[in-house]
């Protein structure tokens, strides 16, 4: 896929097919994701990737999906879950510093894109049960988990739209089951000087 056509059409999956991702895929999208761009390239963010089916259902439980269309669009496992996840972690006496949760949004993106380019659909999720996942993936205290990243071969084809007015963004299921995922348009959003 080239990288434009990533760039303009990547949504994010909330609907997976039970398939499977090899470990070689997962392997690639934190290959990605670690040349990234980073502060003062310290390099201080780290990766765990849960692909059993046992810690992967395990995490599930702890995970919450998109508010704006459930539960309609909420994964049920061994139906639309995911395959697998990716936890971003980083020292716990950083996660809430500016740098280092910038330097996650530079890597997930990353990951998101890699992923779509190979066919893979992911969901960025803030929404978690951080002390829970945690014990689950049996980090060191002074770990903290970020994000996590569920990762699956998409099983539907969310659209996006432009729109101009800001009170207009909030995605939606229309009566096909289709994801819209209204975004604003460059007009509304920039100003030229």
């Amino acid at each position: 896929m080239e990288l434009e056509q990533a760039l303009l059409e990547r949504r994010t999956v909330r609907k997976y097919a039970q398939k499977v991702v090899p470990d070689e895929e997962l392997y690639y999208l934190i290959d990605a994701a670690r040349r990234a761009s980073c502060a003062r390239n310290d390099q201080r963010l780290r990766y765990v990737v849960a692909r059993t089916p046992e810690l992967v259902a395990k995490i599930f439980n702890h995970t919450a999906w998109a508010g704006a269309v459930a539960p309609r669009r909420d994964p049920v496992p061994g139906v639309s879950a995911p395959a697998a996840f990716i936890a971003v972690t980083g020292k716990a006496a950083e996660a809430d510093t500016p740098l280092l949760q910038t330097d996650c949004g530079a890597a997930i993106q990353t990951i998101q894109l890699a992923a779509w380019g190979k066919g893979i659909g992911c969901c960025w999720l803030g929404s978690v049960d951080r002390k829970a996942i945690h014990a689950l993936l049996e980090l060191p205290e002074d770990t903290a988990i970020l994000y996590i990243i569920a990762l699956g071969y998409a099983d539907e084809k969310p659209v996006s739209e432009d729109v101009d007015d800001p009170s207009k963004v909030k995605y939606y299921l229309d009566s096909d089951d289709l994801l819209h995922v209204p975004k604003l348009s460059v007009e509304s959003l920039t100003v030229w000087k």
